[in-house]
């Protein structure tokens, strides 16, 4: 798999994000969070994470919940390679998770999302500033973040201290002002929806960025997969791949779930992955130096 310089490692330009390993579904009516949840054992996380490695992924965004760093303190203990980019667990207190993040050598950490964007819709852009400061008592990268692609505008446009961006394709926030985090609330996402036309707008601001950004829900979640045979599935995931990688720089990345009860999802994504790289490698688009 094609890397990316990352402030000085060189992270895979697909990366694997953890929702579903923390039963955290979007498709909430066809396969509930809590299904996702029941399969990822502490056993089979640990199969997907050196799954991820022999498929050629470098790099994964974990949730730091004292779950999951117990998870990856056991993986790193047993050779494990894969780089971590963090997303704090905001309902644990920060100075600890801070400390137990570093147990497991990570390489950057970014100011969660929803986080952001509550308290940038509450008029409080100051408390999100302060945490950034805070992170950066960990001496890695710090990034942002956010749903919204106003709030990469502001933190451009006003010098906000961060590294990088971690930009959703999807706005989330849509009509949902303020709301809290679903590790806050216990709220599924059965409600939630994501649209088509939310991903063209975050992709024209994140096209403009100088900094790294890694974007996400680059499947929506999975929604774009409803009612499609698996030909139809693969043929929406390598256009996913073109519709993001030929509007993101060289030194971008995104970032897939995968959820490995019924196949391989981590193989298979792999697989289109470089079938599609080695359509588009003929030209500029999307390609960059092993």
């Amino acid at each position: 798999m094609d890397t990316a310089d990352f402030f000085g490692n060189r992270i895979s330009r697909l990366i694997i994000g953890d929702n579903p390993m923390n039963g955290y579904s979007y498709i909430e009516d066809v396969t509930p969070g809590s299904e996702m949840k029941a399969f990822y054992t502490t056993e089979r996380i640990l199969e997907a994470l050196f799954e991820m490695e022999r498929a050629g992924f470098r790099t994964m965004l974990p949730l730091a919940d004292p779950r999951m760093i117990r998870i990856l303190q056991e993986y790193r203990a047993s050779g494990g390679r894969i780089q971590f980019i963090f997303q704090p667990y905001m309902a644990m207190d920060q100075d600890e998770s801070m400390r137990l993040m570093m147990s497991v050598e990570p390489i950057g950490i970014y100011h969660q999302g929803t986080t952001t964007d509550n308290l940038f819709e509450s008029g409080r852009p100051e408390e999100i500033r302060a945490m950034i400061r805070r992170y950066r008592q960990m001496g890695i990268p710090v990034g942002l973040g956010t749903h919204r692609p106003d709030v990469i505008e502001t933190s451009e446009r006003e010098g906000w201290d961060v590294d990088f961006y971690v930009a959703c394709l999807q706005n989330a926030r849509l009509a949902r002002t303020s709301t809290k985090g679903s590790y806050v609330t216990g709220e599924t996402k059965m409600k939630l929806l994501f649209y088509p036309e939310d991903r063209a707008v975050m992709l024209s601001v994140l096209k403009k960025i100088s900094k790294p950004v890694i974007a996400y829900k680059i499947f929506a979640g999975g929604q774009m997969f409803l009612g499609k045979s698996e030909e139809e599935k693969r043929g929406l995931i390598k256009g996913a791949y073109e519709e993001v990688f030929s509007q993101l720089k060289e030194n971008d990345a995104a970032a897939i779930g995968v959820f490995q009860r019924d196949k391989n999802e981590i193989l298979e994504d792999a697989k289109l992955y470089e079938e599609w790289r080695a359509v588009t490698c003929g030209s500029s688009v999307g390609c960059n130096a092993r």
